[in-house]
């Protein structure tokens, strides 16, 4: 896999979203996913709570990856979201989130998760790819920064 592209399709990028708490990000995102995605938003928003409540899925540096398992999915898709104010996710360093990437997987799918989450934290951990990220304005651009290949930020 060399880019999100086939995870995230260029409607599951939102450029400044204006939400006020964890809570409201989650409904948002789980809102989202299911029209995308075609799934039950009950149900993504239940998922991720259950996630959350395991531990927060803020990882640091103002980012969060909030992910989970649903029936329903034949393959791992996500959005990536950027917050006009960052929130209180209750992350690792204590860090308000303004950089958000949701994964959603298939109920039996290991590794193809597991290679997804491990990718989204690559890019994530890239703090001048997050600078680059939290500089840019559109949905369009954005999607385009989260598709370049990591060999273009190496330099």
């Amino acid at each position: 896999m060399t880019s999100f592209d086939e995870i995230v399709p260029h409607n599951g990028v939102v450029a400044d979203l204006r939400v006020s708490s964890k809570k409201q990000l989650l409904q948002e995102l789980s809102e989202r996913a299911g029209q995308l995605f075609g799934l039950d938003r009950r149900d993504v928003f239940e998922t991720l709570l259950e996630r959350e409540r395991l531990g927060s899925t803020g990882v640091g540096n103002g980012v969060a990856i909030p992910h989970g398992k649903l029936p329903g999915l034949d393959r791992v898709v996500g959005l990536f979201v950027t917050l006009e104010e960052p929130v209180d996710f209750e992350a690792i360093d204590d860090r308000h989130v303004d950089l958000v990437f949701l994964l959603l997987a298939p109920e039996n799918a290991g590794a193809d998760h597991l290679r997804a989450l491990a990718k989204v934290s690559r890019l994530l951990r890239d703090r001048d790819h997050c600078s680059k990220l939290r500089a840019t304005q559109t949905a369009d651009a954005l999607h385009a920064l989260i598709n370049e290949p990591f060999a273009a930020n190496a330099a």
